[in-house]
């Protein structure tokens, strides 16, 4: 129950810190952790350690998730944020389709479901071994910490008053992929809570402030993470309810003010 807990405090954070941090980084409120093919690598990562038992989740989301994001390193270099955009959603359909194969060659029933769970939002931690916490816990220290470390950095950067060269923009990349493998990587992917939730939060507060918003964010995040994970736990009408799906029902109202709040004018 604690550690379940701690990762839903963990997620609620990361997710949403590192949506706000892509954000600012394309000065775009479409930017989101997963448009990179960061949470199809994840799936990928999970569903190969899961059928093959060559090693834990953690490890096998990190590997995938590691791999994506060099690779979306190098493009970062050669390309403007449309085009990085565009690619993302292309190469993580291409990754996805990779992770669809996988799964369904599944040796066994079990395999499966295991998997399934997984995606679905383990925060019971099902198959997740002391080395996966500890891990995860270090990529998220590494991730947050250089989040604080930019915040000032991303703040002018998306108020327009410098420009972030393209090589440390792959570098935050980096450290961003860092701080969502921690939370995607023991609990599966998350819906809503990179994309939505910075939205909310820059709705609700008007500051260019990043910092601003990494503290709103999170608020949020855990919040509505921690509601969905109550109501999963103990109104579940006895059923499993996958966290995801919960979730996405329950946001529905706030994905309203998103759209009926937001001004015209684009970001």
């Amino acid at each position: 129950m604690l550690l379940s807990l701690l990762y839903v405090l963990l997620s609620g954070i990361a997710l949403p810190v590192g949506g706000i941090q892509m954000q600012y980084l394309w000065r775009n409120q479409l930017g989101d952790v997963y448009s990179l093919g960061l949470g199809s690598a994840a799936c990928l990562g999970a569903a190969a350690a899961t059928m093959s038992g060559w090693c834990s989740l953690t490890v096998g989301s990190f590997i995938c998730t590691l791999i994506c994001t060099i690779i979306c390193f190098f493009v970062t270099l050669k390309v403007n944020t449309q085009q990085l955009i565009t690619f993302g959603i292309l190469f993580g359909t291409f990754i996805g389709s990779l992770g669809t194969i996988v799964v369904t060659n599944a040796p066994t029933g079990d395999h499966l479901k295991q998997y399934y769970l997984w995606g679905a939002a383990n925060f019971r931690l099902e198959g997740v071994v002391p080395g996966d916490i500890v891990f995860s816990l270090v990529l998220f220290a590494v991730g947050f910490g250089v989040a604080l470390w930019q915040a000032g950095r991303l703040t002018r950067h998306f108020k327009e008053e410098i420009e972030i060269p393209n090589v440390d923009k792959a570098w935050l990349l980096l450290a961003i992929m860092c701080l969502v493998t921690s939370a995607v990587s023991i609990c599966g992917p998350i819906g809503f809570i990179s994309l939505g939730v910075p939205n909310l939060s820059r709705l609700i507060c008007k500051s260019q402030d990043i910092r601003k918003h990494y503290w709103i964010s999170s608020a949020m995040g855990v919040g509505l993470l921690l509601v969905t994970y109550l109501v999963v736990e103990f109104v579940n009408f006895g059923i499993y309810l996958p966290i995801s799906a919960t979730m996405a029902i329950i946001a529905l109202p706030l994905m309203a003010m998103i759209f009926v709040k937001t001004p015209e004018k684009e970001m």
